[in-house]
């Protein structure tokens, strides 16, 4: 009879869409943000067309989608829109300036983000039962996952929090799961990684040997490629997940 008992000493936890979710549909939110964006650097001198500049950057931000789901390499959005102002003759711009249009945008998006209500529950009951925990969260910002998880106070539950921006990596490539696992020094097989997409969370976990778990109170109905994806548990809430690693323990 097989041994399906884990020892699990690590939970790994996506964020957008497992620890929090959207409050209203995100086409309209990201228009706003766009236009805060723009608007905020010709409000710093820069000679641009503010409507141009927009529906370019999100253009931008489209073919930068694109790309990345197939080579799974993060840059950065401060890199991208450094680029986009080069084009369009602005090379000299500061950090400092695209950091102030950044965070005028991720003012917006942020807006639009809600802890789900079980989240805390759950980051205290497994604290206290001494698992290590940490994010590894697929983001074009590094900072704005830090402000986020700042702004809703669950910061030090954990012991790191790591973003495809600062690895250079998307899940589900290797290497950033290979990042989390070093911070650690725990075996895959001591690890689980909670989230709510099949292609990044629960393919990235299956491949390296850690335990997936995939939430699906977010998830819209089964693609066919997502359906060949197959966790190695689904619950429906994290409210559900401590009792499920205790059971690993116990098999």
């Amino acid at each position: 009879m097989m041994d399906n008992r884990r020892n699990i000493r690590g939970v790994l936890f996506d964020l957008g869409g497992t620890l929090m979710y959207a409050r209203q549909p995100w086409p309209p939110i990201l228009a706003q943000a766009n236009q805060a964006l723009a608007d905020e650097l010709c409000a710093q001198g820069l000679t641009l067309d503010c409507d141009q500049l927009r529906d370019a950057f999100r253009q931008r931000l489209d073919l930068y989608y694109e790309q990345r789901d197939e080579n799974l390499h993060e840059t950065t959005y401060m890199s991208l829109l450094n680029e986009l102002l080069t084009e369009q003759g602005h090379p000299d711009v500061t950090e400092a300036v695209i950091r102030r249009a950044l965070d005028a945008m991720y003012a917006i998006t942020q807006s639009n983000w809600a802890l789900e209500e079980d989240t805390i529950t759950l980051l205290k009951t497994l604290y206290s039962q001494e698992y290590h925990l940490g994010i590894v969260s697929n983001a074009g910002d590094n900072k704005d996952v830090f402000q986020l998880i700042e702004r809703f106070g669950i910061e030090h539950y954990f012991d790191f929090i790591l973003t495809s921006a600062a690895c250079s990596y998307r899940k589900p490539h290797r290497r950033i799961f290979e990042v989390a696992l070093a911070h650690w020094k725990f075996q895959s097989s001591e690890t689980a990684m909670v989230g709510d997409t099949p292609e990044a969370d629960i393919l990235g976990a299956n491949q390296m040997g850690i335990y997936s778990i995939l939430v699906t109170r977010r998830v819209n109905g089964p693609a066919a490629h997502q359906a060949q994806i197959q966790p190695d548990c689904a619950v429906k809430t994290l409210a559900e997940i401590p009792a499920l690693l205790n059971s690993l323990h116990e098999r």
